[in-house]
Order: structure tokens, then sequence, then C-alpha cells
């Protein structure tokens, strides 16, 4: 009796220190272990998004598995979530990165860990093909009176404008991006504003418009948004592993090429890092 009772306990010792061991993995021990990851996105092109056919892509996703392969983990499990559910679907472990290409953000970096950032989006303009009045940012409308510029009612553009000396009765405000491309292609407006990558898709989609290069700042000021990856502040084996890959791979030929289908390239390198994003006021 007493010898069954031992080797009862010691069972119950094995049994306990395997819970022990398991309880004390990390969260990157764990996944090169099983061999694959869960990360949360927001299907939005071109940032993050599923294929007809159930493919996980986006700029964020293939970084991404491109990253944790270098890690040891080759597969990467896509979470379809609602953009505004990530980082509370974060915290409570449906999935362990957001890969969706989310701003990093003052606010957004009190509620959870953010990677160095692997892109980086200023703004662009709109303008007729040929870019026939030479136009690259907005104090190229501000030097000339008759310049008019097309900006979204309601969107960041119409400030940045004013921050850029253009006056009121240069601007055409109008609803939406259609009306943007219009505006352009029709000659009542010379130009269009938005941000580089919506820009860029706009003049893809449509004849005889163009973008201009992307710029990052407006009367001195930056208007550049970051995307990065997210992370649970405690998981921070992971997060310096995965920031040192990234860091080694963003810039290189090879992220250049692994990105562009997506819209984003030479010019959609970051300008800051997270600490700098982080702490902006």
């Amino acid at each position: 009796m007493r010898r069954t009772f031992l080797k009862g306990m010691v069972a119950l010792c094995a049994i306990a220190a395997s819970l022990g061991t398991a309880a004390a993995q990390s969260t990157l021990e764990r996944a090169r272990e099983q061999g694959y990851i869960r990360v949360g996105f927001a299907n939005e092109a071109p940032y993050g998004y599923a294929t007809p056919a159930g493919e996980l892509t986006g700029e964020s996703p293939e970084v991404a598995k491109e990253i944790l392969s270098r890690m040891g983990i080759e597969e990467v499990d896509g979470v379809l979530t609602e953009f505004g559910s990530l980082i509370p679907g974060l915290m409570a472990g449906r999935f362990d990165i957001i890969a969706a290409g989310m701003f990093i953000t003052p606010e957004r970096c009190q509620q959870a860990a953010f990677s160095e950032p692997s892109y980086g989006i200023g703004q662009a303009l709109l303008v007729p093909e040929g870019n026939p009045k030479n136009l690259v940012d907005y104090s190229s409308i501000a030097d000339n009176s008759e310049i008019t510029l097309a900006v979204m009612a309601g969107a960041v553009e119409a400030d940045y404008a004013k921050m850029a000396g253009i006056a009121d009765d240069q601007l055409v405000i109008l609803p939406d991006q259609a009306s943007l491309v219009s505006a352009v292609r029709s000659g009542r407006a010379d130009a269009a504003a938005l941000t580089a990558l919506s820009i860029q898709r706009m003049a893809q989609s449509n004849e005889g418009v163009e973008s201009t290069e992307p710029f990052a700042e407006v009367a001195g000021e930056s208007v550049m948004g970051h995307g990065g990856f997210v992370f649970r502040p405690d998981d921070t084996e992971l997060l310096e592993e995965f920031n040192r890959q990234l860091q080694a791979f963003i810039g290189t030929q090879e992220h250049i090429e692994l990105v562009s289908e997506f819209g984003f390239g030479d010019g959609y390198l970051p300008t800051k890092t997270t600490e700098e994003l982080c702490s902006a006021s």
C-alpha cells in the first residue's frame, strides 16, 4: 500500500514539474516548438487581408511571415478581427501578434507593445498626367494663388493645406475619393491631396492622372504615419527577437520586392523609431 502511495506521489510530482515547465514556457518558445503562431488582422487591403481563397496576405502579414520564418516559426495562422478589437483580442490571448499595419501612436503604446515600424506613409498629390504645373507638395500650391487643390470634407488634408499657407479660396472641398479624381480629370482642381498610398491607388485605377512622389513634411511638421506589429507587453523575448530580425530586413532589396505588390516600396520606409512615435506629443 505504501509503495503504491509513493508511486502515486512520484507521478504527481512529475506531472507538477511538467506543468511548471509548460507554465514557464515563453510565447516564443511555444511557437518555435509548435511551428506556428496566430496573428490578428482586420481584413483591410493592402495592410492585411484574406484573399478569396482564404490566404492571409498584405504588407503586414507578408513581412511577418518572413520575419517569423527567420525566427524558426514557419506557419502563420490568421485570426480575422474587427480593427477596434485587435488590441483587446491580443491581450485576451486570441492571438500573439497583430499584423494589420496598425499606426503606432502614444495612446496605443499605453495599451500594448509595438515593434519598430515596418513602413511610413506621408502625403502625395494626384495631378493630371504629365504633371503640367510641376506640383510636388503643398508649398508648390501655396506659391501660386491661381492653383486649386481638392481635399475631402473632414479629412486632415484641409488642415495641412492651411498649415502650408494655401488660401481658403484655393480649396475645393469634396465628399469622397471618386469626386477628387473627377475634379482633377475635369480641370476643376489642379491637384488633389490624400495619403500617399491612397493617391497611388487612385492613380493606378484611373486614366489621365498620376501621383507625385510622396512627401513627409508640411510647413516643417511631419505628416508621416508609421505602422508596426503589436505584442503583449510581457512577451519581451518574442518582441525583442522579432525586432532584431525586422530591423535587419526593412529597407533591403528583398523587403522592397516583397511589399511592392501592395503599393509599398522605397517611398514608404520608416523615418522614425517606435520610441519617438510613442513619446510624440
